[in-house]
């Protein structure tokens, strides 16, 4: 069916759709950058799915119940932007769209969560929109089963496109969303057949339905230009048989350009001023100015971002009409405040904890504190990558989501760390939960893309990441991370915690829980650890970043110590003998290096005084303490580190830290070289 004859089928719909397409060029010409051809071709299926089927209201942006619609192939952000301003959303004003892509605008290249309202994650990275979208649909079966449906029901809209579903995440996606029955999410798949290096058939040959039909899915299709056949499909996949859907909607890059639809022309690049005019002919468009909607599709338009103003009014009715705990409840948990237990049950944990002093692994420390938590947070959410005996995050109360228990708070993740992590994000945005998820530290490789989101967007899920160091012993070196916290400090708006003992693992826990704008990697050993606090404080001194564990005889050091983790009682050690000999010797355990560089100056440099020889002592390189080392009032000099220098070796734990020099004795020997 050519331009004409598809225009004279559905002249009101085509006009909506037009308006996205001519948007769309218009903006991507002005930047001179960006994807014009992903928002034409999909304009059809966008206008039908918010024309028909999306439940929203664009003046209540943060409604609870309103469906989720994610982007996935964000490079497209133009095809959301536009979308958004026709429908009325306040804060997507025509000035943001002329300044698309420019410093200062909401219009960034790709949808940044928080630039705007009604952009419900960040995408651009292939494969992530699709991935968090799993974590959002997740936390809808949850909150459905914990509050009910006349508060929560409402499914997950997802644009993916050829690019979403190579990366290879998309099948950590794909299996985790089958395996849970996922049934209202539905993933729209822009099939145009384009990369930017050309035709798919260049790279791939993959038989995307087949694929997804095998890990559990409905799979459907239809003509992604055809309204009647895109509203077909769309409904169809609304019905929830248990099973998530994606429907093939088979369309043209860059639809309607005279001279470079259907190719990678209209991929990456504006389309330029002779084929826009020429493509603005095609639709039969009467303005031929930029930026111009014509009144009459306007309203359409705004009409169409009204029309759930009903649904939400009822909504709010149902919840105002709870007796007031509940309803407190509920807005507390939709609101992601935190817990009021929080932190009285953590003050109990410690000083529980500096009364027995245990001897334990922190992995198994925070198994202990999230015992303590779970049953008076119900909003924590866990999981694990397949490796939930040996990150302890599952407590015995929880019991295990899945298609049977909506009501449980667990998640068997499997060997999906990728998809974990962009789950996590999807949880956390969807909102209700807290959540947090383990696999061992080395394996914050696989979930790198993901975890970075987080940090972008500022969500506060909690990353539990277990065997943080050549501790962890006989597994080896491809186990062994000593790049690792490095890469999670050098990583903005991430809070890295390492531990010492309980007490400190309880005030990590409280530092996770309780903050808003950033995600945490816990950094958990495998190894017994003693408690090294034996003195109860209420205070969460770890909030401080670093903190004076043991002081130095008189108060005036010689010496500092500076460790983490299981290096921490090194330090101690280490500080015993020194002090034997007659060194004032302090040791300052550093559970945060970015809490501890946002102190204030003063109290940092009561904690590391100038004019002391200062050693820092971690089972990892060197290069995250170099600003504690030179730095902070050190001296080149008078300074050194004690730790790895190279991957590590399969071998027991103690074996490796004598094999390496990571010791009491070499601290010591090395303090006094420098005195």
């Amino acid at each position: 069916m050519d331009l004409d004859a598809r225009r004279k089928a559905d002249p009101d719909h085509w006009k909506l759709a037009s308006a996205i397409r001519v948007l769309a060029m218009d903006a991507v010409e002005a930047a001179k950058s960006g994807h014009p051809g992903m928002p034409m071709g999909m304009a059809d299926v966008a206008t039908v799915l918010f024309r028909n089927h999306l439940k929203f209201d664009a003046s209540a942006p943060h409604w609870f119940d309103r469906d989720r619609f994610v982007l996935s192939a964000g490079h497209g952000s133009m095809l959301l932007y536009s979308l958004l301003h026709l429908t009325g959303y306040q804060q997507m004003t025509i000035e943001q769209i002329k300044h698309f892509r420019q410093l200062g605008s909401i219009t960034a290249g790709h949808p940044e969560y928080g630039h705007a309202e009604g952009i419900e994650t960040t995408t651009g990275p292939l494969g992530q929109g699709i991935s968090t979208a799993v974590g959002m649909a997740m936390a809808e079966e949850a909150m459905r089963a914990e509050f009910g449906a006349e508060l929560c029901d409402h499914r997950t809209w997802v644009i993916v496109g050829d690019g979403c579903l190579m990366e290879g995440i998309s099948q950590e996606a794909v299996g985790l969303a089958g395996n849970q029955q996922l049934g209202r999410l539905i993933v729209l798949w822009d099939n145009n057949d384009i990369t930017i290096d050309g035709r798919v058939s260049l790279s791939d040959k993959t038989d995307q339905m087949a694929r997804l039909a095998a890990s559990g899915w409905r799979v459907l299709e239809c003509d992604g230009h055809d309204a009647a056949d895109i509203d077909r499909a769309l409904t169809e996949a609304a019905k929830d048989d248990g099973r998530p859907v994606l429907v093939s909607c088979k369309t043209i890059i860059g639809f309607g350009a005279p001279t470079k639809s259907d190719s990678a022309k209209a991929h990456g690049a504006p389309l330029g001023a002779e084929e826009i005019a020429a493509t603005r002919k095609a639709y039969g468009w009467d303005s031929e100015t930029a930026f111009e909607i014509p009144e009459g599709i306007a309203a359409s338009w705004r009409e169409i971002g009204a029309r759930g103003a009903a649904a939400r009014k009822e909504w709010q009715s149902r919840v105002d009409a709870l007796s007031s705990n509940p309803r407190d409840d509920f807005a507390r948990r939709i609101g992601n405040e935190v817990n009021p237990q929080l932190a009285q049950t953590i003050r109990e944990m410690k000083q529980k904890t500096s009364e027995e002093q245990p001897k334990l692994a922190t992995r198994k420390a925070s198994e202990n504190v999230l015992a303590a938590l779970n049953p008076v947070m119900p909003e924590n959410f866990g999981g694990s990558a397949d490796l939930t005996g040996s990150n302890n995050t599952l407590t015995p109360e929880m019991g295990i989501f899945n298609a049977g228990n909506r009501l449980g708070r667990y998640i068997h993740y499997g060997i999906r760390e990728h998809g974990m992590a962009a789950a996590m994000n999807g949880i956390w945005l969807h909102g209700g939960f807290r959540p947090y998820g383990g696999t061992f530290l080395t394996f914050t490789d696989y979930a790198r893309g993901a975890m970075r989101l987080s940090a972008l967007m500022g969500l506060p899920v909690t990353y539990v990441m277990t065997h943080d160091s050549i501790g962890l012993g006989e597994d080896g070196p491809t186990h062994q991370p000593v790049e690792h916290l490095a890469i999670c400090r050098a990583t903005p708006n991430t809070i890295t915690l390492r531990p010492c003992d309980q007490v400190e693992t309880a005030e990590a826990w409280e530092i996770a829980l309780s903050h808003d704008t950033a995600p945490s990697v816990m950094a958990l050993s495998r190894q017994n650890l003693p408690t090294l606090r034996s003195n109860h404080q209420d205070e969460n001194l770890s909030l401080k970043g670093a903190y004076v564990l043991r002081e130095a005889s008189g108060g005036k050091p010689a010496v500092v110590l500076m460790a983490t983790g299981s290096e921490v009682e090194i330090a101690v050690a280490a500080r015993e003998t020194l002090e034997a000999e007659g060194t004032p010797t302090r040791v300052v355990s550093v559970p945060s290096m970015e809490l501890f560089r946002a102190q204030s100056q003063a109290y940092r440099e009561e904690v590391l005084p100038g004019g002391t020889v200062r050693i820092a002592i971690e089972a990892a390189i060197r290069q995250p303490w170099d600003w504690l080392l030179l730095g902070e009032r050190g001296r080149e000099e008078k300074s050194a580190f004690i730790g790895m220098e190279s991957f590590g070796a399969s071998a027991p734990a103690p074996a490796l830290y004598k094999e390496f020099g990571i010791t009491a004795e070499a601290v010591t020997e090395r303090a006094k070289a420098l005195l």
